[in-house]
């Protein structure tokens, strides 16, 4: 084949090649550690402590080889001065660009609990594949800025996976709330959105800037439009749902091993 002559075909060509090559690397980024630890477990990964990442943040990256693939799964960490996860899209977008810096992945899985509506058929401890992204708390009311604050985005495409692991399919809606206020809601339904979580949309933005093709996991812990407070369902079903999103997780890579994005 003759080498493309001009930046977008050079461009589209790389863009090919990518998607036709094995996965060798993929990055999981999670945001709490309690939805990590069960995958850290399962594929035998270790923390280490030489950190690729500025000195002084709280990030936490596990590491290891599974099969064929090299597995590193970043978290966020602990607030140095509550203890607390440093959920939400600064801390997602912060460590999902030094992550692409430092490791180069072939593929990100972004990994995490969300809540989920049972009017689109979510049901407590539901695993989703996210079809689409956007934001429903960013509002810009000004022709253009508008849509740049929803910022909605298409995720890889995965036929093959979800067919072959029966996973159901959804769009995805992120804000930087637990709760849920009646603006949060009217985009939300704008967004036409299964599941709402507080990260997705932020790592979906830095996938595209650099590049990197992206899937979301989302196992639900509770019912956002349910007859339960989201606070307390969600602290009650999150080890459950923890274990669901490991086996739903280990699944999933096993089924790229030796695959191509195309082939998802």
């Amino acid at each position: 084949m003759a080498p493309p002559h001009d930046d977008k075909a050079a461009a589209d060509f790389a863009e090919d090649s990518t998607h036709k090559r094995p996965i060798s690397n993929i990055l999981f980024i999670i945001a709490m550690q309690t939805e990590a630890l069960p995958l850290v477990n399962k594929f035998q990964l270790a923390e280490e402590p030489d950190s690729v990442f500025p000195k002084g943040v709280p990030w936490v990256r596990y590491s290891g080889k599974y099969k064929h693939l090299h597995i590193n799964i970043v978290c966020p960490g602990k607030d140095a001065t509550l203890g607390v996860d440093c959920v939400g899209t600064v801390s997602a977008s912060l460590l999902a660009y030094a992550s692409v810096q430092a490791l180069q992945p072939d593929l990100i899985i972004n990994a995490g609990t969300a809540g989920g509506f049972k009017a689109k058929g979510a049901s407590i401890g539901d695993v989703f594949l996210a079809s689409d992204v956007a934001f429903h708390d960013r509002r810009i009311p000004i022709p253009v800025f508008d849509l740049f604050g929803v910022g909605s985005r298409k995720t890889l495409s995965t036929p093959n996976l979800a067919k072959e692991l029966n996973l159901k399919v959804g769009k995805l809606s992120t804000g930087d709330s637990l709760d849920m206020c009646p603006q949060d809601e009217a985009a939300i339904l704008a967004n036409d959105a299964t599941v709402k979580d507080m990260e997705g949309a932020a790592i979906a933005y830095v996938a595209h800037l650099l590049n990197v093709p992206v899937i979301f996991l989302k196992a639900v812990t509770d019912v956002v439009d349910g007859d339960k407070p989201t606070a307390e369902e969600f602290l009650q079903n999150l080890n459950a749902v923890a274990i669901a999103l490991d086996l739903a997780a280990t699944k999933v890579v096993d089924f790229i091993n030796g695959k191509s994005c195309s082939e998802l």
